[in-house]
């Protein structure tokens, strides 16, 4: 049975505890969204928002080129003082 997409707003609302998530789990390197969501136990529809939010903030980045399936890896970005 197809798991039911929760509403938008249900997902943005869990966006800064999923990035402190994310944030933890790309510290051990670079990981695809299908890795990052098998990892954390969620859709991989909702996690391509919270990277995605991530990514626009600057604090993840593309590494690499896209695998054979077409996903990118990403990584923290290094913050420069």
């Amino acid at each position: 049975m197809p798991e039911a997409i929760r509403n938008l707003r249900e997902v943005l609302r869990d966006a800064f505890p999923m990035r402190d998530r994310i944030a933890a789990l790309l510290r051990d390197g670079p990981h695809t969204v299908p890795d990052l969501a098998a990892m954390l136990h969620e859709p991989t529809h909702e996690v391509v928002l919270w990277l995605s939010a991530m990514l626009r903030y600057g604090m993840v980045e593309a590494v690499g080129k896209a695998n054979k399936e077409g996903y990118y890896s990403y990584t923290l970005k290094e913050v420069r003082p």
